[in-house]
């Protein structure tokens, strides 16, 4: 079989299920045959493969095409360690699948690539930096572009080595290549530093961190860009590649541990251009993970992940991962996170960040909702850092909540920070004028809430929140139950004894899909940072409450829905709840042991 011919098999048997694959590379390969129903339209601008013209004079096959020779190109080259170090790269059918796609789907009009973006996320040990190393090499030598530029970038120089490095060795062993193209090399092989060529100054090199601007990128390979903090790099690169004609930005790396990242950013966007969210035809994608439903206790579903399980991940290694994670609870976030590509936010995080995601329902819309009660939730935690609102509403499909978010402009421009400008501009977090978090914008909003979703209860922690609590005790009211008059604003501290029992119930309401979220990303980041402690108790009852691994780690919005469950719970004994059957004074003595 052709190279394009071993993809187009590869396609079809993830889709017809012989290959066992997750969600996301299904989509990844109906939408190549999708696409490949499509070209004959003559409106539809692309076409898979074209045969070159000269496929009989150069003895190939007829249906030869760029997809071909992108494929044969990758096995020129010697594996440069490891057990095969010395023979010549064997590409799986999945890399095949790649390949093809990324360089064989080309514009009818001219015959240049289709894809200009490349987002690749797969785990640990597949092969990755082969797969970057020989694209490096390709765009620089038979790609046939003058004066091509191409960088292997990374957050740091080691990072970045392990691309550039294979290249620059594997260019080292093979003189045939080298005379064929004109290369020369500088450096040594435990330090390569250029792999160039005189004759039109076109030259593959290192990139660390954030690079000024002047480059003219033919190629950018931005290798684990889960460890970018911000996308200075990316962008640097992207916004230089104006004046090539079919310029590639190829992203590869395995999932992170930071949903604020500009990588986690790229992940989400990939997700929606395979489930068909956003179309964008120059963006190709494909991502290797595992679906909502799997359970990681099963060996099988690591073997669905990695795609070249037996071939460079051998068995005992990957059932070594398997076993630490079930045997040692430290370790499990993060072979989760490298071995099946979960994305999490904390090493030992507790909540599920898949069962999370399955929660998310984006035609929520707060406008949707005018007229009905809520409970609201308000963490103040300090003036120069960010304080949380949540509104909880109580529907027949189970709790719906929505969140907001404030901060001082002074904190949120400070660097290191991009995460919160860019929330700032899409509207997730307020951004209060100082260096101050100015609690009048709070109060005016709880105000509007209150207009418009009547305010059943506001919980609120006490800390920073004395003057805000008073001035809202003057218009809120207050509420009657079991015949007494009870303040709508009531406080919760924050420790195991008022927390333990809603944050197990929120877990339970996620597992089972009984909450839903509107996917407020700032949410989904500070859910990912929550890690589950356990209080100190005395007798057999186990009392847990959220906190963090660090100052960074922002937890404010997951303790206010915690916070809003609590007094959602003690208001209506929810179906599934801890509270069930009790009276209300049962239910708050249990609550405050």
């Amino acid at each position: 079989m052709t190279y394009s011919e071993v993809a187009l098999k590869y396609c079809e048997d993830v889709v017809s299920g012989a290959i066992s694959a997750c969600q996301l590379v299904f989509f990844a390969c109906q939408r190549h045959l999708n696409d490949l129903g499509k070209q004959s339209d003559p409106n539809y601008p692309y076409e898979f493969n074209p045969p070159f013209k000269d496929n009989k004079q150069k003895k190939r096959p007829a249906t030869w095409g760029p997809a071909d020779r992108r494929c044969a190109f990758s096995e020129l080259f010697p594996h440069v360690k490891g057990k095969w170090s010395g023979d010549k790269l064997k590409l799986q059918p999945h890399q095949v699948f790649i390949e093809c796609c990324l360089w064989g789907w080309v514009k009818k009009k001219n015959g240049k690539r289709r894809f200009s973006v490349a987002y690749i996320e797969i785990p640990r040990k597949n092969g990755k930096s082969m797969t970057a190393a020989t694209a490096g090499l390709y765009m620089l030598t038979a790609d046939g572009e003058k004066g091509a530029e191409i960088y292997s970038g990374a957050s740091t120089e080691k990072q970045a080595l392990e691309v550039f490095r294979p290249a620059w060795q594997m260019v080292n062993k093979m003189s045939d290549f080298r005379n064929k193209f004109g290369i020369s090399l500088s450096g040594t092989p435990k330090n390569p530093t250029s792999i160039y060529r005189l004759e039109d100054m076109s030259r593959f090199e290192l990139v660390v961190g954030n690079p000024p601007d002047g480059a003219s990128p033919h190629c950018a390979i931005i290798d684990e860009y889960h460890e970018h903090r911000t996308s200075d790099q990316y962008d640097t690169m992207d916004t230089g590649m104006g004046a090539r004609q079919q310029p590639l930005m190829f992203v590869i790396t395995t999932a992170g541990t930071d949903t604020s990242s500009p990588c986690y950013e790229m992940h989400m966007r990939a997700v929606k251009v395979l489930n068909g969210t956003i179309h964008d035809d120059a963006f190709f994608t494909i991502i290797y993970t595992v679906d909502q439903d799997d359970d990681f206790k099963d060996f099988k579903v690591w073997e669905k992940a990695n795609p070249n399980y037996l071939i460079s991940i051998e068995e005992d290694y990957l059932y070594r991962k398997y076993t630490e994670t079930m045997t040692d609870a430290s370790k499990q976030n993060i072979n989760l996170c490298k071995h099946l590509n979960i994305w999490s936010n904390a090493g030992v995080a507790w909540m599920n960040m898949v069962k999370w995601s399955a929660c998310l329902d984006e035609s929520l819309n707060l406008n949707d909702f005018k007229g009905v009660p809520c409970y609201a939730a308000l963490d103040l935690a300090s003036k120069i850092d960010i304080c949380a609102l949540t509104l909880l509403f109580d529907t027949e499909k189970g709790f719906v909540i929505f969140s907001k978010y404030y901060l001082p402009e002074e904190t949120v421009n400070l660097p290191g920070n991009e995460h919160y400008v860019k929330w700032v501009k899409e509207g997730y977090i307020t951004a209060t004028p100082g260096a101050r978090t100015d609690f009048l914008y709070i109060e005016n909003d709880l105000k509007d809430i209150n207009a418009n979703h009547p305010i059943i209860e506001l919980a609120y922690d006490p800390r920073e929140s004395t003057y805000l609590i008073n001035n809202v005790m003057e218009w809120i009211g207050s509420q009657w139950i079991d015949g007494k008059e009870i303040s709508r604003c009531v406080e919760i501290n924050q420790g195991p004894s008022m927390m333990s029992e809603p944050m197990k119930e929120l877990e339970a309401k996620i597992y089972s899909q009984t909450i839903w979220q509107d996917g407020n990303p700032v949410t989904t980041w500070m859910m990912g940072n929550v890690v589950k402690k356990q209080g100190r108790t005395t007798g057999p009852v186990k009392y847990y409450y959220p906190t963090r691994q660090s100052d960074k780690d922002k937890i404010d919005g997951p303790v206010t829905i915690i916070m809003a469950v609590a007094r959602a719970m003690l208001g209506g004994g929810q179906i599934g709840s801890a509270y069930d059957g009790l009276t209300y004074e049962e239910m708050k003595e249990k609550m405050t042991l």
